[in-house]
């Protein structure tokens, strides 16, 4: 069924007149994606390119594919993308229809990066890049017994193959697998009058993974008192807001946490936002961009330094 499937939709793929860098997994949440998008937004940048992030909008209402504009928010758009907006120095075009989106994407750069696209095979990709947790890949059961979406095979696809995260799982592929990490920056304040640094913590997510988090926060030398956990994409209310303040501890969040927060967190109140930031091995972005150099589809695309 499933190889049908896939035969259906590669007939049905579409091509746009910009290469596309996929960026996906074979797990269920938790692989990092989000963080990897924006650090490979930067590398393209650095290298004197226009980059385009194309995103589905998960947990947004609007169904259109658009360009993100300071006007859309959590609510309208999704979590991820006003992250990714607010994170990127490039347009961030957002919708379920991907292709157009990708249509779009290619009139407003050189370059598109399809957020989450490993099983999104409408839209050609030039360079195909599966995040994989470091520490593994659980039971290596698809769903609803294990954590796959797709069998481990199915990274024969991949042109690049990135373990994220720490951990010290065997090898899944016969590639080579590129080693990458979040490093944590300790905490901002993003809301309220100015505090001292908190030593103790009510840590509140709404993330696939949250225990990273509470342990990136122990690392730091922060004391997790409470966890207020949600599921992930949870639309925040006011009501969760006051929860939270009602400890009478500092809240910390995570950026996907801080897009749905800030607009409804009292300006009286502190919030506090752990900052993190992606670390690639040497040659990595050169490995991802090896097949778009390698094809006659750049388009013009300016590989400066």
């Amino acid at each position: 069924m499933r190889n049908r499937d896939q035969a259906r939709r590669l007939a049905r793929m579409r091509s746009v007149d910009a290469p596309v860098i996929s960026v996906g997994n074979i797990t269920v949440g938790g692989s990092g994606k989000t963080p990897f998008v924006i650090w490979l937004a930067a590398r393209l940048i650095e290298r004197g390119m226009k980059p385009v992030v194309l995103c589905r909008g998960d947990g947004g209402r609007a169904k259109h594919a658009r360009v993100l504009s300071a006007r859309e928010s959590a609510a309208s758009a999704g979590d991820e993308a006003i992250l990714l907006f607010e994170s990127c120095a490039c347009p961030v075009v957002a919708g379920k229809d991907r292709v157009k989106g990708a249509r779009i994407a290619a009139g407003l750069g050189n370059i598109i990066v399809l957020d989450d696209g490993m099983q999104y095979r409408q839209l050609k990709r030039d360079c195909e890049v599966v995040l994989v947790p470091a520490a593994g890949v659980g039971n290596g059961c698809e769903l609803p017994a294990g954590p796959l979406r797709e069998p481990v095979s199915a990274l024969d696809r991949a042109h690049v193959v990135v373990r994220t995260g720490e951990g010290s799982g065997e090898p899944l592929s016969h590639q080579q697998e590129w080693p990458w990490l979040t490093v944590t920056r300790g905490l901002e304040q993003i809301a309220g009058p100015r505090a001292p640094q908190p030593k103790s913590l009510l840590a509140m997510s709404a993330i696939a993974r949250p225990q990273r988090f509470l342990s990136c926060l122990e690392a730091e030398g922060y004391t997790v008192a409470d966890h207020l956990r949600f599921s992930d994409h949870h639309a925040y209310t006011e009501t969760d807001a006051r929860k939270a303040i009602a400890t009478g501890l500092n809240v910390a969040v995570t950026s996907k946490d801080a897009v749905k927060l800030r607009p409804i967190w009292p300006k009286e109140q502190p919030l506090w936002l752990l900052r993190q930031e992606g670390q690639g091995t040497q040659g990595l972005i050169d490995t991802i961009l090896a097949p778009i150099l390698e094809t006659k589809k750049t388009n013009g695309v300016n590989h400066a330094g």
